[in-house]
């Protein structure tokens, strides 16, 4: 009897034990689940941007970040109705090259009107040297973003500023300071190791000379990402150098604006493509694509020259060109081809396949938007030599747009699993205005709306949700984007809001500034910035560290060693 009291006694304790708590949860209930908040996106199909169907739900946003999705009670500073709209994550460009622009003009409009809200440059590196690169970011910190942005660093920089524009191999004392130049920017924050081998003197550094360069850039977390040295009929040799320097290298690889770019080898060597870098996944090399989804790429016009001539810079390459056997040597070249060399003029399949973009002169900017073959006619001349004039007589680099791809090519790649979307094209210094690069192409402006609009619903390529993902949780995940590229509680806010049936590039070859159509709203860390096509003036973007900044930080494991141990190689070279 008394021990019957006893258990009855504790279970009555027990059941007001856990009635306070009930009423103390219900009554202290966590803050997410509470208004008043910042923003409250009502009523949209919600894409959580991993892949899965949409969801019809509220979207709640404080201080930065999604603290509740569903049915969300309370007030909020800004409702927006999204009622027949779809809510998607911010979308993320792989292949960005605003860093030149962001510190003069922030606010990266022509990216945000296409959706972006985060971008990775520096195919190039970045436009400061190592020892600016944090510097740099804590510059962009301050004055204020309106896109997150993080950089690469090239490998050309660090080549650069020890061996100068050469076409040798250096040194091993050379390579140790490269090393240790590559390493101050890992430890400030830059997000891995490029490389741009189709041009010079990029195209100088041979493959163990990157392997060793890679094993720096691995050790802090970084990724190898590289516009290779051939997109065409050499493409599978590239992808696999591009492997090889993973592989050995200790880290990711990632491969710039993935493209089947030679006329002969359409409709095959896109599949080839992927089954190298499936084949190399199987064996657990983590290597993966990016692609734009227009048929012409854009680049240099000197990129028509073989490297060769282009030792020692521009000024070189202008002397070269006044030498007529020199240019006999080059005009036969062209047509014979270089081994190690991408002859755009092949893979575009001649000249009139190859349109002059800028000018870079008054004179000659007539000729904008000609074929090199209609401009050759049209001065009387050979049509290399009418290239090598244009590029002689430009004041900066003239670019030129290359047709050299086929569609089918490019929805074979965007089926690939493992290919993201990127750009290759940077934030216009001015509103309307041109990609900093000097190259008038339409992936500036159309992008992102295209991958929708042309290849989820006009031809069906991807599902909506497969599109999504390939534009926020696969690129997020890739690039080690914590706290991005989902819609989920917790994550940062950044998000588009866009009209399916609507949603339109309008950029072309002949207009490529013009704005796309369908998006209604983009959010960056929970502050709107675009606002029916109008950019709000709001800077809310932030840097996207690299993870070596936290190991320079905190002192954990350096390239050689640890900091409690052994040197970084950076602290060897300044002695």
């Amino acid at each position: 009897m008394v021990v019957n009291n006893l258990i009855s006694m504790r279970l009555r304790v027990v059941k007001a034990l856990l009635s306070f708590a009930i009423a103390g949860a219900l009554i202290a209930a966590p803050a997410a689940l509470q208004g008043p908040y910042d923003v409250v996106i009502r009523g949209g199909r919600v894409l959580d941007g991993m892949g899965n169907p949409w969801i019809l739900a509220d979207v709640a946003i404080r201080d930065g970040r999604f603290v509740r999705i569903g049915r969300v009670e309370g007030t909020a500073s800004l409702e927006i109705d999204a009622k027949g709209r779809y809510v998607s994550p911010g979308w993320i460009d792989m292949m960005d090259q605003s860093g030149a622009v962001l510190p003069k003009n922030g606010l990266a409009e022509n990216k945000l009107r296409m959706g972006v809200t985060s971008a990775i440059g520096g195919e190039g590196g970045t436009p400061v040297p190592a020892e600016r690169v944090a510097e740099y970011f804590a510059g962009l910190e301050k004055n204020g973003i309106s896109i997150n942005f993080g950089s690469y660093f090239s490998e050309t920089q660090p080549r650069n500023a020890v061996i100068g524009n050469t076409s040798r191999e250096p040194t091993a004392e050379e390579l140790l300071k490269m090393q240790g130049v590559l390493e101050i920017a890992m430890r400030a924050g830059a997000m891995g190791m490029t490389t741009a081998l189709i041009y010079p003197p990029s195209s100088f550094a041979k493959t163990e000379e990157l392997v060793e360069m890679a094993k720096v850039a691995g050790r802090y977390g970084g990724i190898y990402a590289t516009h290779m040295r051939d997109e065409g009929k050499d493409l599978i040799a590239s992808i696999t150098e591009a492997i090889t320097i993973g592989e050995r290298g200790g880290l990711p690889v990632e491969i710039f604006h993935l493209k089947a770019a030679w006329q002969p080898g359409w409709g095959t060597l896109m599949a080839e493509a992927g089954r190298t870098i499936e084949a190399a996944r199987a064996r657990g090399v983590d290597v993966a694509a990016d692609l734009y989804v227009y048929m012409a790429g854009g680049t240099g016009l000197e990129a028509t020259i073989p490297t060769w001539a282009q030792e020692g810079g521009r000024g070189e390459l202008i002397k070269r060109l006044k030498d007529p056997e020199i240019r006999a040597r080059l005009k036969k070249e062209i047509v014979t081809g270089v081994p190690g060399w991408s002859n755009l003029v092949e893979a575009a399949g001649g000249w009139d396949h190859v349109v002059l973009a800028n000018a870079r002169n008054d004179a000659n900017a007539k000729f904008t938007g000609k074929t090199l073959a209609a401009i050759a006619t049209e001065l009387g001349k050979d049509p290399a030599d009418a290239a090598f004039d244009l590029v002689a007589e430009g004041s900066g680099r003239v670019m030129a747009i290359y047709h050299m791809m086929s569609e089918p090519d490019v929805e074979t790649a965007l089926r690939f699993p493992w290919t993201s979307i990127g750009s290759d094209a940077g934030a216009a210094a001015t509103e309307g205005g041109g990609d900093p690069t000097g190259l008038t192409h339409p992936r500036a402006y159309g992008n992102f709306p295209r991958v929708i609009a042309r290849y989820v619903r006009e031809r069906g390529v991807l599902t909506l949700e497969q599109a999504i993902r390939k534009m926020t949780s696969w690129p997020a995940t890739r690039m080690r984007l914590t706290g991005r590229g989902a819609i989920r509680e917790g994550l940062w806010a950044d998000v588009v809001i866009f009209d399916y049936d609507a949603i339109q590039d309008r950029a072309t070859y002949d207009e490529p500034r013009l704005s796309p159509t369908g998006i209604d709203y983009v959010l960056v860390n929970g502050v709107v910035v675009i606002d029916h096509d109008k950019h709000t003036g709001a800077r809310p973007g932030k840097v996207l560290y690299g993870q070596g900044r936290s190991i320079g930080t905190t002192g954990t494991q350096g390239t050689l060693g640890t900091t409690g141990t052994r040197p970084f190689l950076s602290q060897i070279i300044a002695r």
